[in-house]
């Protein structure tokens, strides 16, 4: 399989003429009765030596991981403890922040060997043979290694009489470090992924920021947090949308930026809104919020045939399946409740799949035409027309 990217280097290289390349995305598009940029393509396989690969990558950061964690407890060994003897609370206190101490450093070395293994393996597997799903875990491998060796090595610095309350700016910290690791990523490797992690890290070191800011207040930390999580959702969202119109046609790697970006951005847009109309606990809902459920996602439905992406009709699937469970449970139809939820969504899902172009023609048309010229589109003649 053959990536935008892969027919972009073609050309740079000679081995594809400029038209060539444009008459094979025509003829592809027409091949599968879909704009190539309509399709959001984006390169997971390219054989089943990926997989091959990945596995062996998960195996050996495994090891990596195992390995850190053992030295750390050579290290800092855990405390000895004997449940049987009868301990003071200032002895059980003492056994219990050696046991922290002991976990910290063991988290942060393991964390820390895993990062330092997956930069040597991305030479090789991303820069060298430029491998999709290797390259994908290499990089959360890199970054996610960094973010908790870092929070981790911060709490067995700074003590863990004092992680509790420090805890958020932890996060921050090892936010920012994990976002600097990211770009470091980036400028060596571009993998397209890549920028989503950093915008993920660098939301945590908001969130994390704030939430030990206000910490001392007199403040629900878990609202809190569900409305940060939605403004860093609403901000990554522009973000995505940002690479998105610097690439209109998407036939270079600023639209697989923008793919990921949007994908990190709608879970963090749509689990507070459900969250906070109560669809997260299974309960019941009421009549009124399950219809609201089914307003929002349709809302949502249509921002994603404007910005065509469709991250958020995905991320709020699980909440609608809730809310037509509820609906029809309560109309009566308790019996046949599963199988009616999976044939309305599995029928909605794939009628929208069919006909993607189309409706997106035409809720583009009440778009205004400078925007409408801005957005990502190969439909833009028909529209105006």
């Amino acid at each position: 399989m053959y990536s935008e990217e892969d027919i972009n280097s073609a050309v740079e290289a000679g081995a594809l003429s400029e038209d060539a390349a444009a008459s094979f995305r025509a003829h592809m598009s027409e091949v599968r009765g879909i704009s190539r940029g309509d399709e959001e393509n984006f390169r997971l396989l390219n054989s089943f030596n990926d997989i091959f690969v990945a596995i062996g990558i998960a195996i050996m950061l495994f090891a990596a991981g195992a390995i850190g964690q053992q030295l750390g407890k050579m290290l800092v060994p855990p405390p000895d403890w004997n449940w049987d003897a009868n301990l003071t609370d200032a002895q059980f206190a003492a056994l219990s922040r050696q046991q922290s101490f002991s976990t910290a450093v063991s988290v942060a070395i393991a964390a820390g060997l895993v990062a330092v293994t997956s930069w040597p393996l991305a030479e090789f597997f991303t820069r060298a043979r430029r491998m999709a799903l290797p390259s994908i875990i290499l990089l959360l491998g890199f970054v996610g290694g960094i973010f908790v060796g870092s929070a981790a090595l911060g709490v067995s610095l700074i003590g863990t009489e004092q992680s509790e309350p420090l805890a958020g700016y932890f996060i921050a910290g090892a936010g920012v470090i994990a976002a600097l690791a990211a770009w470091l990523h980036w400028a060596r490797f571009k993998v397209p992924i890549t920028v989503a992690a950093g915008a993920a890290a660098l939301s945590a070191t908001l969130i994390g920021l704030i939430l030990s800011a206000v910490e001392p207040l007199d403040i629900d930390a878990q609202d809190v947090m569900l409305w940060l999580t939605l403004v860093a959702g609403l901000l990554v969202f522009a973000f995505a949308m940002r690479w998105d119109l610097s690439d209109p046609e998407r036939t270079t790697r600023r639209s697989d930026v923008a793919f990921w970006l949007h994908l990190l951005a709608a879970p963090m847009i749509a689990h507070p809104i459900f969250y906070t109309l109560g669809v997260v606990g299974g309960s019941d809902i009421g009549l009124a919020k399950a219809i609201s459920v089914l307003a929002i996602y349709v809302a949502f439905g249509i921002v994603a045939l404007i910005v065509d992406r469709r991250a958020l009709l995905v991320s709020a699937l699980v909440y609608v399946l809730f809310a037509l469970a509820f609906l029809f449970d309560r109309f009566g139809a308790v019996e046949l409740t599963v199988a009616l939820t999976a044939l309305v969504i599995g029928s909605a899902l794939l009628t929208l799949s069919a006909f993607w172009a189309p409706i997106r023609r035409g809720v583009l048309g009440i778009v205004p035409e400078d925007w409408r010229d801005a957005l990502p589109s190969s439909e833009r003649e028909l529209v105006a027309a």
